[in-house]
């Protein structure tokens, strides 16, 4: 143990090992056990070791006595230490006294600088000893033992018995069963259930992207999104395999989720209608039929969204006209990758997606949920004017328009015919182009229209029909 040189500095105590500095004894003591591994206070009713006394005693309260006799005045959370909710309340005022004084960017908690700071530094002093990876953080590396070597998920959910590595993470889980969202945006007051989630959101407002690509200089919100647009971008990794299809993803996370196709799992349900879903984002988008939400708006012409993404495809289709990607059969171009694809199915004839009640296959997974809705005779979508019901939304849009509206906003730019809707103009421009992209296989002859072509298609079958009576009764 040594001091530091100079009168008036307050800091005085040094760890000889990693030359931390320590303003007294005893918090450098306590230091120490980091690196000598040194637990000596153990719980008397389960066993588990600790380095401190206080984290000890602090065990004790939160998993054996259940002692939390400090109340957040403000919404009533409590906790086993006045620390802990002097900390909480932080959430609420907004105070953050620790700057960063590389970037500037203020924290409420002593913690999160430090945690921060590594960001600059790049230090990462803790590491897994039994496959050598580093961290920034010890809790980091117990989480990542218990993940990826020991595989131990002594936590389980009361609600649906999902087990988890950690205390926090199943405490994190339950938020989906009792939807408490205790982080509020004070700027637009959004609540979340996640910290990370509100940290996020505030970027939004502020514009912030702190992550850089060191490969082609993109910004990113969060480090995960950036490591994510490494891999797809630059490396393709895919390292996570499902056991069931063998298929690869580029996260854990993006793995669990496909994994639900397999399993069935939807945890997430709609509180108005009771639908369920597999992904949470999934649930949000629903709620926007029941609320009638439209957050995203066209900047070009204000038209309003319920997603981004539709904003992104607008945009291309209605302003900029751009179609990058073109079928290698019949050279037709597309706004978007996933169109091109689902247009290549009408040349392989591929089905993928099959009904689980009538064996009916298809190719697009779109048209699958269409065609339950058979079965179930669910028709979420209704008229405020005439108050008839629909399966479909576009449907609804295109009754209001023909039996309310009457209005022919699509005009052919040929023959300057008018349309209610793009699709009908789309099909009518085929008589000017002379484009006929759906075949027949058995004949090839060719349809500009899908319906005329399963029509078509009728032909084949009443002749192998007719064949079969020919052969029985000669």
């Amino acid at each position: 143990m040594g001091y530091k040189n100079g009168a008036k500095t307050k800091r005085k105590y040094v760890c000889e090992i990693c030359e931390k500095l320590f303003f007294r004894s005893d918090h450098l003591k306590q230091h120490m056990v980091i690196h000598t591994g040194e637990k000596p206070y153990s719980c008397e009713t389960c066993g588990k070791c600790f380095s401190q006394k206080g984290n000890m005693d602090l065990h004790i309260k939160r998993f054996h006595v259940g002692e939390k006799p400090y109340v957040c005045e403000t919404c009533g959370m409590p906790f086993p230490r006045y620390y802990e909710k002097k900390m909480h309340m932080l959430i609420h005022t907004g105070k953050k006294p620790y700057g960063c004084k590389i970037c500037g960017k203020r924290f409420s908690r002593s913690g999160n600088l430090n945690q921060h700071l590594t960001i600059h530094t790049g230090e990462k002093p803790y590491s897994c000893e039994t496959c050598g990876k580093c961290f920034s953080q010890k809790s980091t590396v117990r989480l990542h033992i218990k993940r990826s070597h020991v595989g131990e998920k002594p936590y389980l959910c009361g609600t649906c018995d999902k087990s988890f590595a950690t205390c926090r993470e199943k405490k994190m889980h339950m938020r989906i069963h009792t939807g408490e969202k205790p982080y509020a945006c004070h700027l637009c007051e959004k609540r979340f259930a996640y910290s990370g989630n509100a940290k996020q959101h505030l970027q939004i407002h502020t514009g912030e992207k702190p992550y850089s690509c060191e490969t082609c200089g993109k910004y990113f919100r969060d480090k995960s999104t950036m490591k994510q647009h490494i891999k797809r971008a630059h490396t393709g990794e895919k390292s996570h395999i499902c056991i069931t299809c063998g298929k690869c993803f580029i996260t854990s996370h993006e793995k669990q989720v496909h994994m639900r196709i397999h399993t069935g799992v939807k945890p997430y349900a709609c509180d108005i209608c009771e639908r369920c879903f597999a992904k949470s984002s999934n649930l949000r988008q629903h709620l926007r039929i029941h609320t009638g939400e439209k957050p995203y708006s066209c900047e070009t012409c204000g038209k309003c969204f319920n997603r981004k993404s539709t904003v992104k495809m607008h945009m291309k289709r209605s302003h900029i006209g751009e179609k990058p990607y073109s079928c290698g059969t019949c050279d037709m171009c597309f706004t978007t990758f996933v169109e091109r694809k689902m247009h290549i199915q009408t040349h392989t004839g591929e089905k993928p997606y099959t009904c689980n009640i009538c064996e009916k296959r298809f190719s697009q997974p779109r048209n699958l949920k269409l065609h339950l809705q058979i079965h179930t005779g669910e028709k979420p979508y209704s008229c405020e004017i005439c108050g008839k019901r629909f399966s479909q939304k576009c449907n609804m849009k295109n009754h209001i328009k023909r039996s309310h509206i009457g209005k022919k906003s699509y005009v052919c730019g040929t023959c300057e015919k008018t349309f209610i809707t793009s699709y009908e103009r789309n099909l009518h421009m085929r008589t000017h182009t002379g484009e006929k992209p759906y075949a027949c296989e058995i004949c090839e002859r060719r349809f500009s229209i899908p319906g005329n072509l399963k029509q078509h298609l009728k032909i084949h079958s009443w002749k192998e029909y007719d064949q079969t009576q020919i052969g029985e009764n000669p």
